[in-house]
């Protein structure tokens, strides 16, 4: 359960960095408010991603599986 958890958190942060950044960046440019919209979006986004990864991580692994 730690190495889920682990998995969860670290890949949910990168992730939600990247995805909120291009999306920012797609949305305003590099502004003088981009790092600050950038943050702001980011703050919510990764505990929405985390959740998600913690609950459908275990059905998206099962049904990758059959890709053997």
């Amino acid at each position: 359960m730690k190495q889920r958890i682990a998995f969860t958190l670290m890949m949910s942060f990168v992730l939600s960095v990247l995805m909120t950044c291009w999306i920012t960046f797609i949305n305003l440019g590099f502004t003088d408010e981009f790092f600050l919209r950038w943050f702001k979006a980011w703050v919510l986004a990764w505990p929405a991603a985390a959740l998600i990864a913690f609950f459908t991580g275990p059905t998206i692994q099962k049904l990758s599986m059959r890709f053997k």
